[in-house]
């Protein structure tokens, strides 16, 4: 049995949960004792986003950010299971945000090519609002287990397929070209997302929409019948 196991961190701090005392049910929270707990794993988040931009994945130890993050590593324990966990959910939490979304702009009542041209101009938008998160991943993804690197994958796999289907689905109607296939037509798109981080600047002569904006008309010309 390992200190995990026993209930301590492996570190010599014991994790808990305050809901629970032995042999009893969980206990009720309070609005306010639900918003505190909330609160942890986001400062915790923001903390490691933070000292990984700055010092590298490698290079920041689990206590540097408990101790940045003013909480202690049973906290950390509780509610990510390592440091590996955390550089997953920076970058977890953009994509369930941009699937959430592009889910919205697929199911939507309205023509296919405003359906595309919405969804491909949100997926700039949100990758430029979240650059920081975006770069610290892709920096250092290689760097998580074997099975997370596989989940990553399937997550971003998923994504891909629902935009491709909204090409696909332009195509069979006549309403896009099918001269080009779809999966390369999301690959240009993509291409572009991901290369975002090597020139856009906040401080630079275009707004993130704008620059959405741009992207997206790009795309839908390379569609045109």
């Amino acid at each position: 049995m390992t200190d995990r196991d026993n209930g301590r961190t492996g570190d010599g701090d014991r994790y808990t949960d305050d809901r629970y005392t032995e042999g009893r049910e969980p206990a009720r929270e309070s609005g306010r004792a639900a918003a505190a707990r909330g609160e942890v794993p986001r400062r915790l988040l923001a903390t490691a986003t933070r000292l990984f931009a700055e010092r590298g994945y490698e290079g920041t130890s689990v206590q540097e950010i408990v101790d940045a993050a003013g909480v202690t590593k049973g906290a950390l324990y509780h509610y990510f299971g390592s440091k590996d966990d955390l550089l997953h959910e920076v970058y977890a939490r953009v994509l369930r945000l941009q699937q959430q979304r592009l889910d919205a702009f697929a199911d939507a009542d309205a023509p296919v090519e405003r359906r595309l041209r919405d969804a491909a101009a949100d997926v700039v938008v949100t990758s430029i609002e979240n650059l920081d998160d975006t770069v610290i991943f892709f920096r250092s993804m290689h760097q998580l287990s074997p099975e997370k690197q596989k989940q990553v994958r399937a997550e971003r796999r998923r994504y891909h397929e629902r935009f491709r289907a909204l090409v696909e689905e332009g195509q069979r109607a006549g309403v896009f070209t099918d001269e080009t296939p779809a999966e390369l037509v999301v690959d240009y798109h993509f291409g572009s997302v991901h290369h975002l981080s090597t020139w856009y600047r906040r401080d630079g002569r275009l707004s993130p929409q704008e620059v959405a904006d741009h992207l997206a008309a790009m795309l839908l010309r390379s569609l045109r019948p």
